[in-house]
């Protein structure tokens, strides 16, 4: 049998089904979402993990059909042989019979106010224009069909489109006599652009207007359906809204709807004739706990599946990496204190760390505490949850690094975010010191910038050969070079300067197994520069005057020795 194409990047439902390609049946969502009878349902999940595709799939499965003339269009046979097919009548008889309004605010990303309103307005006017055969209605009045005009041409006031999704709806009602389904997807991307550039409390404004018109005060409103990353708090977005039901990575509710299952990937793995490559799949993918299942980032194992059709021993890859935004979560660790940077060293390190959590998220108040940073970080896909607890009100969640293809991301992005904060510090005094082989303070300003970073590779010399020669390439006026040949071996670092009457260093580093090593490895370090003369290349060309330096280290310490 023909192997279906992979979906990659595909999150529309018809497109995924009328041009064949490969399918994880999400459908009993549909039959859940209608048993728990909510009438407002938010829910929050990381970036790329199924969201869209779902928001798509209820639309074609609830609308009551129409093309921009009005023509009746059938979607019922996207369903066929899917798990929802199979319900009773009770489910059944939904399909395709509401006005279903559909509408994403992920276009709303931009750097200021008039740009990202008017990218929302677009999108509210494109629904708008999706459903236009409602000009024609005999049952819309003309006030509203002048309204309707302005708002589908872009042509509103801010005011209009302060509350389009609740007008939109009573035309709907009007000409269908039905309410209508409400879908907002991403509606966290506006306010988390808006915070970052500084135009939040616009936003805010803006989209609590939109949403409390739609979803507070709405008579034609069956239900709601929104999703997003993040749970902003009620009083900012949804405030006074008693029928919002939110449903978080922590609830167990829908918790298998989002992600992919084991055995769905699995059967994947089987369906592509690699059933070899499942494990390779769940070290990189797999950890992520959303209520009681157990799940995998489906964007990441989609694309590896499609990378493996191609060349079967290919390496797994960080597809997440660059797809989730992560603008606030560097601007949180820069403002990381020395407790914060010792538990995420932790974590790198496989280990684990307790956090208590708070579900309401209010972008005003993101810096105003590192709790805001692990928050943050969990309810975007960073961490996995090992365990929880409560403690009176308090909510206690034990966390860890979900999966190597986040722990790529500690390694690439966020330890590379730490040490660009230490190289943005002046390091005057720093070299000052080296230069005037003042060991004392050579050895504070290097402990001190060990302090401000974290490693996961304390303990190897190539870490430590690596930090200190990137921070000696800034000294004014010398030439850093590493690893060079000199003598009867490679030294660690030659830093010579420009003029050859001054002093030129050699540097050795080691690593000492504990802190009552360092004093005897620092010794080691001076010994090998003279034994094996590594001075030998510097004088080759032309320097006369030479400092010896060895560092030792040990963990976040050192010990600094010199020998002129």
């Amino acid at each position: 049998m023909e192997q279906k194409a992979l979906p990659v990047g595909v999150d529309d439902f018809e497109m995924l089904i009328t041009r064949g390609y490969y399918l994880v049946d999400k459908t009993m969502f549909i039959k859940e979402l209608i048993d728990k009878k909510g009438t407002v349902n938010l829910f929050t999940r990381p970036r790329r993990f199924g969201k869209t595709l779902n928001m798509s799939m209820l639309r074609y499965f609830f609308e009551d059909g129409c093309d921009r003339m009005g023509n009746k269009v059938e979607y019922a046979h996207l369903f066929e042989g899917l798990k929802i097919m199979e319900c009773s009548d009770k489910y059944l008889q939904h399909m395709g019979s509401y006005p279903v309004i559909s509408l994403t605010l992920k276009s709303a990303k931009q750097d200021d106010f008039s740009l990202s309103y008017t990218m929302l307005a677009r999108a509210i006017a494109e629904e708008f224009r999706r459903h236009a055969f409602l000009m024609d209605s005999e049952k819309l009045v003309p006030y509203m069909k002048k309204r309707y005009e302005k708002l589908m041409n872009e042509e509103a006031s801010l005011a209009d489109y302060s509350d389009a999704l609740k007008f939109l709806s009573e035309c709907l009602y009007s000409h269908y006599g039905r309410k209508a389904i409400i879908l907002v997807d991403e509606y966290d991307v506006p306010l988390e652009s808006a915070y970052q550039y500084g135009y939040y409390d616009k936003m805010v404004s803006f989209i609590r207007s939109l949403f409390e018109s739609a979803f507070k005060t709405n008579a034609c409103l069956e239900f709601a359906v929104i999703t997003g990353c993040l749970r902003i708090s009620k009083e900012s977005i949804f405030t006074g809204m008693n029928n919002l039901k939110i449903i978080s990575i922590l609830n167990e509710k829908y918790d298998e709807y989002f992600g992919f299952t084991d055995a769905e990937v699995k059967q994947l793995c089987e369906d592509y004739g690699m059933p070899q490559k499942f494990e390779n799949v769940k070290e990189w993918y797999n950890g992520y706990v959303f209520g009681n299942a157990n799940v995998y980032n489906p964007w990441s194992v989609i694309q590896f599946v499609d990378d493996l059709i191609e060349n079967v021993n290919c390496f797994p890859s960080p597809y997440w990496a660059n797809t989730s935004s992560n603008s606030i979560v560097r601007s949180l660790i820069s403002r990381a204190d020395r407790k914060t940077k010792d538990e995420i060293e932790h974590l790198i390190e496989g280990k684990t760390v307790e956090k208590q959590v708070h579900e309401d998220i209010t972008y005003d108040e993101v810096y105003k505490g590192m709790d805001n940073l692990w928050n943050f970080m969990f309810f975007t896909g960073y961490f996995r949850k090992v365990s929880e607890r409560m403690e009176g009100t308090k909510r206690y969640v034990t966390l860890t690094i979900p999966n190597k293809e986040v722990h790529y991301i500690f390694e690439n992005k966020v330890l590379g975010w730490f040490e660009e904060e230490v190289e943005k510090r002046d390091l005057t005094r720093l070299y000052d010191a080296f230069i005037n082989m003042d060991t004392t303070v050579v050895k504070e300003e290097i402990e001190k910038m060990f302090f401000d970073t974290i490693s996961m590779y304390d303990y190897y010399e190539s870490f430590y050969h690596g930090f200190l020669a990137g921070i000696l390439y800034g000294i004014g006026g010398y030439y850093v070079k590493s690893n060079r040949e000199g003598g009867n071996g490679r030294t660690d670092l030659f830093v010579k300067p420009m003029s050859y009457e001054e002093t030129a260093f050699v540097v050795e580093f080691k690593v000492a197994k504990n802190v009552d090593e360092l004093e005897k490895k620092a010794d080691e370090a001076l010994a090998q520069i003279e034994e094996k003369c590594y001075n030998r290349e510097l004088k080759s060309e032309g320097y006369v005057s030479f400092a010896h330096y060895g560092i030792s280290f040990f963990g976040k310490k050192c010990v600094v020795k010199v020998y002129c």
